[in-house]
């Protein structure tokens, strides 16, 4: 499994949305310059996120973007299935139920869903919150800086 630009860009896009908007929204062009994505890229993202219900778009003037779930609930797992589609390492456990005709008898799928239950428990188990809260612990460390206050 490989996870794309278009994943690892929302997961940034959403931290950084989380971590300024505060009781605002934010912008693409903010998050853009912030975290140096084409702002072209990013509003190809966007709809994946809205139409998952994780992102929420205000219009006019003061428009932008704001999480829609708090990002303490929000997980990783949600997000990459939003941008990635479904993260299964082999086709046939795409859906419930498997309907592949070797699923009685294969000798391996008890590998590949051994794989599949362990990426899904992990990236359902980190939150943007835990992401945020990782960052903003490392870069207290280091002198001058005050992205997370």
């Amino acid at each position: 499994m490989k996870i794309s630009t278009k994943g690892r860009y929302a997961l940034r896009m959403l931290y950084d949305i989380a971590l300024h908007a505060k009781d605002d929204t934010v912008s693409l062009t903010e998050v853009a310059e912030r975290q140096h994505i084409s702002k072209k890229y990013l509003e190809q993202i966007v709809p994946m996120l809205t139409r998952a219900g994780i992102l929420r778009a205000v219009r006019g003037n003061r428009g932008g973007y704001s999480l829609a779930k708090k990002a303490n609930v929000l997980s990783v797992g949600e997000v990459l299935r939003a941008t990635e589609g479904n993260l299964a390492p082999v086709s046939c456990l795409e859906f419930e139920p498997n309907d592949c005709p070797m699923s009685n008898s294969c000798p391996t799928l008890f590998l590949w869903e051994g794989l599949f239950d362990a990426v899904k428990n992990y990236l359902d188990s980190i939150t943007i919150q835990d992401i945020i809260d990782r960052s903003c612990g490392e870069a207290a460390a280091l002198p001058g800086n005050d992205c997370c206050t």
